[in-house]
């Protein structure tokens, strides 16, 4: 049998043996996993998919464990219980979970259209540690599918289907997608979008009667993906409200759903497959993306923390401190020279940095944005001794070296472009109109993933390089295959970037990877399950950044969530802003430069190394703890910062970004701490013998601190100086 997608599980299958279900089912059941935040509850009426009666957090799960199997049973045969995969026949009218037809596999038969209404009959229902698997089969439409649900470290479930065409005849699939029913309490809606440069801009709206469809055809999920569809109770907040929330981990074409039909809500989504893409024959099988849901009753940031601690238990997680990064490109884009490589090497390590990365422009040919891409070897002409000299003095700097590659894409002015044309990917027998002067290489030919392979292979090989950042600059546009005639292939280029990613990282266990996509343009559980940073925009002014990492960080954790110091002028906004802020901007992601810091005056410099010494001081307690987002009015300061999973410590940070509409100062409360417990909290800045500006001092707040209860602190707060525009404020609480 062909596995037209193969997923490999994270978490490998328990040795306890399977036993058989009886409904009604709450899973994960509370005893055997009593940390578990989320839990379905599902009921089954006759012979059909078992329904969802019930999602939510497991605080509600007393109330509901209680449920006799009569009450579940009625609840299931409501209009209200909705199974997984919605079906037409059981009377639900809006978009079902599997659209598709069969072909014709005789003269005699109709050419298409039939089978498009399955009825699904459960097989057999198993729970195998925290998994349950669901097995059922329509013998009339000739299909057969497999649900899978798995209870994650953290508390979110993931889910995803397998269906497989067990007929004569070819199966097209139209979409298979993962739907979730949640609470009527649900009035609110949350996504995100953005455009390049302005990534994750929230917007929110009420929930109506309809259907709310975000899909993205970029071959990725794009500067405007929605990354995150959430619906809550009225109000929610960062700390207040119930919420819901979902997430496709899926690396190309998306698709997320939020549903409001007949008084019944629900939220989902999968895969967008291009029109024909997913034709199955006799045996086939189509998996989709794992779907990822969660619920919370502690608003944003209980959300935030189940999807952070489930990324922090996955073995792809950095286990080491995130270093100091400084990247080449805003200092030198693509003029390439060693001699001047390497004096920003000296001065990065002088001011502290731990990681050296050179960007774009290093390889053959490779002097502007319209050549080179495809020709993966270090350019002679630049680098006549090729790259070595760089390295080795980064390395004797004691730094890491870690380098700029874009696979995926290709210049037609390129050795390899003039050898292949064959290999882009295009329909219609035409060439896709460019972006950035460049088209994509089509990964789903096996001698094009071979050939990126033995390229990126041997120059891993061949250099002490630790460090890999992977971009993505382009959309895929016309994204059918020359194999195939010009056949849709997003499905298998996205497959053929995972086979390529993963057989490097097995050739080279010790090198990490960055996801870059012209910024945070591919941000996905599954990139994330492959890469230890992710490049959250391109947009390196400060001011800017600061919404874009407050909101990228819904999903992923701030050890992931690369930030720079960039120049005093924005190179992309033209804005300028003092090194405090952008400083302290960068200081709760991972920390890295990018400032031709040989333009800076040595009294900047001292100053950015008291900033990278206060990062290096604090990243254990940044990249290990639980994102607080403070609910503010419009207007005032942002308030944020990370509390440790103990509550022994908790960084803050109060950000103004303009004039404050109002003249009295602003409370920094923290939440998280133990109430009883008593914490001295004092305001840190770098040590600089810069002059404190009047932002570093707080107000009743000695350089020594004070002691405060936990309590206090989340209700009172500390009173925070009035602030200028462009003027941040850090406050440290460690227990007494």
């Amino acid at each position: 049998m062909k596995e037209v997608r193969a997923v490999v599980s994270l978490h490998p299958p328990s040795s306890t043996p399977a036993q058989p279900l009886r409904f009604p089912l709450l899973f994960p059941a509370p005893e055997a996993f009593p940390d578990r935040r989320t839990r379905l509850l599902l009921q089954q009426s006759s012979t059909a998919l078992p329904a969802v009666v019930w999602c939510g957090t497991a605080a509600g799960t007393e109330g509901v464990a209680a449920w006799s199997a009569e009450s579940a049973e009625r609840a299931a045969g409501a209009e209200s219980a909705v199974p997984l995969l919605p079906e037409h026949w059981r009377g639900w009218f809006g978009r079902p979970g599997l659209s598709g037809h069969r072909l014709a596999g005789t003269d005699d038969e109709p050419p298409t259209g039939r089978d498009w209404a399955p009825a699904f009959t459960l097989d057999s229902a198993r729970v195998e540690s925290a998994v349950l698997t669901m097995e059922a089969h329509d013998t009339v439409a000739e299909l057969s599918l497999t649900t899978t649900v798995e209870s994650l470290a953290g508390g979110p479930l993931r889910v995803r289907h397998a269906l497989v065409n067990t007929g004569r005849s070819p199966y097209v699939v139209d979409f298979l997608d993962v739907v979730v029913p949640v609470p009527a309490s649900a009035c609110e809606g949350l996504d995100f979008t953005g455009r390049i440069l302005h990534e994750r801009t929230p917007q929110r709206r009420a929930i109506v009667d309809g259907l709310w469809l975000r899909e993205s055809r970029r071959g990725k999920a794009g500067h405007d993906s929605a990354t995150l569809n959430i619906v809550g109770t009225s109000g929610f907040g960062f700390a207040s409200g119930e919420v819901w929330g979902t997430h496709v981990g899926w690396s190309g074409n998306q698709v997320y759903r939020t549903e409001l039909r007949d008084g019944v809500l629900t939220i989902g989504g999968g895969e967008l497959l291009l029109p024909g893409e997913m034709a199955l024959g006799h045996g086939d099988t189509y998996e989709t993306p794992w779907v990822y849901f969660a619920s919370s009753d502690e608003g944003l940031d209980g959300l935030a923390e189940q999807f952070h601690t489930y990324l922090r238990s996955r073995p792809s997680h950095p286990a080491s401190p995130r270093p100091v990064n400084f990247n080449v490109w805003e200092a030198v884009l693509f003029h390439h020279d060693t001699a001047e490589l390497i004096e920003l090497a000296e001065l990065a390590a002088e001011v502290g940095a731990e990681r050296y990365v050179l960007d774009d422009g290093w390889f053959h040919g490779r002097r502007a944005d319209n050549a080179g891409l495809g020709d993966w070897w270090v350019d002679q002409a630049v680098f006549p001794d090729g790259l070595k000299p760089l390295v080795t003095r980064v390395r004797e700097l004691g730094m890491g070296f870690g380098i700029w590659i874009e696979p995926e894409m290709i210049n037609q002015d390129s050795d390899l472009y003039r050898r292949h044309p064959e290999w882009i990917l295009s329909t219609g027998g035409r060439i896709p109109l460019l972006q950035r002067n460049q088209l994509v290489l089509d990964l789903s030919r096996p001698e094009v993933v071979a050939y990126l392979l033995e390229r990126i292979d041997a120059l891993l090989t061949e250099h002490d390089i630790s460090y890999v950042k992977w971009d993505h600059n382009r959309a895929v546009l016309d994204g059918g295959s020359s194999r195939i005639a010009g056949g849709p292939a997003v499905h298998a280029q996205t497959l053929g970037y995972y086979t390529l990613l993963d057989e490097l990282r097995r050739r080279h266990p010790h090198v990490e990877w960055e996801s870059c996509s012209a910024g945070g343009a591919r941000i996905d559980m599954e990139v994330l399950d492959r890469v230890q940073r992710v490049w959250t925009s391109d947009m390196t002014d400060a001011l800017a950044r600061q919404p874009i990492q407050r909101w990228t960080g819904q999903l992923v954790p701030p050890e992931y969530l690369g930030a720079h110091v960039s120049a005093p002028y924005s190179m992309y906004s033209g804005r300028y802003m003092p090194l405090a802020f952008r400083a302290a901007t960068a200081f709760f992601g991972h920390f890295g430069i990018e400032w031709d810091v040989r333009e800076a005056e040595p009294q900047e410099r001292a100053e950015l190394r008291g900033w990278v010494e206060l990062y290096k001081e604090h990243r254990a307690l940044l990249h290990m703890g639980k994102v607080v987002r403070v609910d503010t009015g419009a207007g005032g300061p942002w308030m944020h910062g990370v509390v440790a999973p103990d509550a022994t410590a908790a960084l803050m940070a109060c950000a103004q970004f303009d004039d404050g509409l109002n003249t009295t100062p602003a409370r920094m409360t923290i939440p998280g701490l133990v109430p009883e417990r008593q914490y001295r909290v004092r305001a840190i800045h770098p040590p600089t013998e810069v002059a404190l500006s009047r932002a570093d001092r707080v107000p009743g707040l000695p350089e020594e601190g004070v002691v405060v209860s936990g309590a206090e602190l989340a209700r009172v707060g500390v009173t925070m100086p009035t602030l200028c525009p462009l003027q941040i404020v850090l406050l440290l609480a460690e227990a007494v």
